[in-house]
Parts: structure tokens; sequence; C-alpha cells
């Protein structure tokens, strides 16, 4: 995510940098799906909560969404020149509410399904909503909810109605038996499939459709979180930030793809020495406190702050932010802003256990 902010998406020649053609896209697609994934994890694994325990902690997670929101909304406020996600990344939260009781395959059709027909409902209705005001949302469009709400779930960068199809896959992925080795090889082998699949078919079907290749190469950088609604072949792409069916399979099979080659990788080297899992965790300890990190990222791209809004500062930003991971991950502590998020919903679980005693 950090490269795709400051790292130049395009060489001299007009082709994409290999950062930009391996991140893309996939960076902000990663982060849904790994939200996905945790509230799986703390919803009750592979066997969803129910009852009294599902509403308190449903309560948590919304109270937790709406800060992460308004800390987004604070953020968007800077001169960055970077999107924030924060917001949208709150709505998500909301929206994957109604959906933590189903398990695994019914999650997983679902994403699916969600992928294919969000688009398509989305193509229909932005054609009777305004146009986005800003890049990110902002404190200021609060004054207008309304306008705020439409470019939160349709007309944004990221826009959740559809995005909530990565919220889906992950919580589907969260509820599988991620501790097993055979089920890590399934998700990384179906992820790949699925990414692979997309592409092949997308390129296909926009070269039928009349796509040049100098058309196909313009809109291989991105889109600003969805196509043109002047004609339906643009649902055809899968252009990064296009939030196209193709789109979303394609990255959501990439976040699937990396999620299990890491869970193999740190498994194979536990078990070829134990200590070497405790290491991992020190070195990419960034993983654990990442709104606080990515929060430090978007104050660090601002004018005013070191380092310069240079693309050559790309390993600063990474070095920074990985030291910081590594330090509070060996004190074992959690990040500044993962500690006042979860600070009311911390108290709601509290009351779960004294509930429970």
């Amino acid at each position: 995510m950090i490269a795709t902010h400051v790292v130049d998406a395009r060489e001299p020649d007009g082709t994409l940098t290999a950062l930009q053609w391996l991140a893309g896209g996939r960076a902000s697609a990663l982060f849904a799906v790994l939200a996905g994934v945790s509230l799986a994890l703390v919803t009750g694994r592979r066997t969803p909560l129910r009852g009294a325990a599902r509403g308190r902690l449903s309560a948590a997670i919304a109270v937790r969404a709406l800060t992460v929101a308004l800390i987004g909304l604070v953020l968007g406020q800077l001169e960055t020149g970077i999107a924030i996600i924060l917001t949208y990344y709150g709505v998500l939260f909301l929206l994957a509410l109604p959906f933590l009781a189903l398990h695994a395959r019914s999650l997983l059709l679902l994403a699916i399904g969600w992928a294919i027909a969000a688009p398509v409902i989305s193509h229909l209705v932005r054609p009777e909503l305004p146009d986005r005001q800003f890049a990110s949302p902002r404190l200021e469009q609060l004054e207008d909810p309304g306008r705020l709400v439409s470019e939160l779930l349709l007309t944004g960068y990221y826009p959740a109605f559809g995005w909530l199809a990565y919220l889906l896959f992950g919580l589907g992925i969260g509820r599988l038996d991620l501790g097993r080795v055979a089920v890590q090889r399934l998700v990384a082998a179906g992820g790949l499939v699925v990414a692979a699949a997309s592409t092949i078919i997308s390129g296909v079907a926009t070269r039928a459709a009349g796509f040049t290749e100098a058309e196909l190469l313009d809109h291989a950088g991105g889109k600003f979180g969805q196509t043109p609604t002047d004609r339906w072949d643009w649902l055809l792409l899968v252009a990064p930030h296009s939030t196209t069916p193709f789109d979303l399979l394609q990255t959501g099979g990439s976040a699937a793809f990396v999620l299990g080659a890491c869970l193999l990788v740190v498994g194979r080297l536990a078990g070829a020495a134990p200590a070497a899992e405790r290491v991992v965790a020190i070195v990419f300890g960034a993983g654990t406190m990442t709104l606080t990190l990515y929060a430090l990222h978007v104050v660090m791209r601002t004018e005013q702050v070191w380092p310069p809004e240079e693309p050559s500062t790309f390993v600063l930003h990474a070095l920074v932010v990985l030291w910081i991971g590594s330090v509070y991950a060996a004190l074992r502590r959690r990040g500044p802003l993962e500690t006042a998020v979860g600070f009311v919903p911390d108290l709601i679980r509290k009351g779960r256990r004294r509930a429970r005693a």
C-alpha cells in the first residue's frame, strides 16, 4: 500500500512500474479481505457466535467501526494526495454485521455472487447519484449526510457496497480451519486460480468488446473507484480500483493467494525452528498495528513532515513502518490507535465476561 502511494505508477515510456503492477489495487483489496478474516477470528472462528454473545460483540464491532471511520474523516483533512480508505473501512465493518452468523460455505458463495451482482447494481444506480466531492471523505461532509452516504457506498474511491465482497470473502476464509496445511494450500491455490482466470477472461472479453491495446494499457494504471456508466462493457475491465466483477474477483483471489502462501511459509518456518515464528512476528510486527502505521504513513505524506514527497523515499517509509512495528511487537504492546479504538469495545467484552461469571 505504501508503494502505491509513494512510487511512480509508470515508467517514462508509459508502462507500469513493477511495484504498481504488483500492488496496484491488490494492496487495498488485501487490506479489506484481511478485515473479514479478523472478523471471523473474533466472532467464533469456524463456529459463529450465537445469541446474546454475538449481539454484544456486534455492538463492540460497531463502536470500533465508527471510531475508525471518524479517524478516516480526520485524516481526510490533510493534503496528502492519498485517497484515505479508513472511513470506507469503518462502513464495511458495519455492513458485515448481518452476515456474522453465516458459515464458510455460505459466505464464500455469497462473496462470489456479491462480486458479480454489486457492480451491476452500482452501474444502474450511480447515474442518479451526485458526483463524489473529494478524493477522501472529509469532516465537512457530515453537513450533508445523504451525499456522504452515497459516496461511501457507491461513488467513492473505495465504494463499500461493492467492496463488501472482499469482507464476505475474508469472513468465509476465516471460518475455515486455517491451522491445517491442506486448507492453507487450498486457499493459496484457489486464490491463484480465481485471480488468473479473472484476468484471462477479462482480457478475452475486453478485446472482443472492441477495447484496443492502447486503451487497455491506459486503464491498467487503475480507475478511481468505479467505471463510467455510459456503456456496459466497462464492467469487463480488470483494472485496479474499477470495482468491476473481474476486478473484485481478481484482487480478492490475489489476496487469498497471499494469505494462504504466508500461512504456509510461517508454518514451515515454525516447524523447522520453533523460535522462527517469534522472529517473524517481531520482524513483521507492523501487521499487528496497521491502523496506527497507516495513519502515520498518511501524516508522513504531507509536505510539512519528513521525508520529502519523492518516489525515492519509499524505502524510508517502509523502514520506519517496519521498525516501529517490530519494536511494539517485541514489547508485546498494542499500537496507540489500536488501543484507543479498542477501549470501548474492550469494556463491552469485559462486561460480557463478567455476565458469564
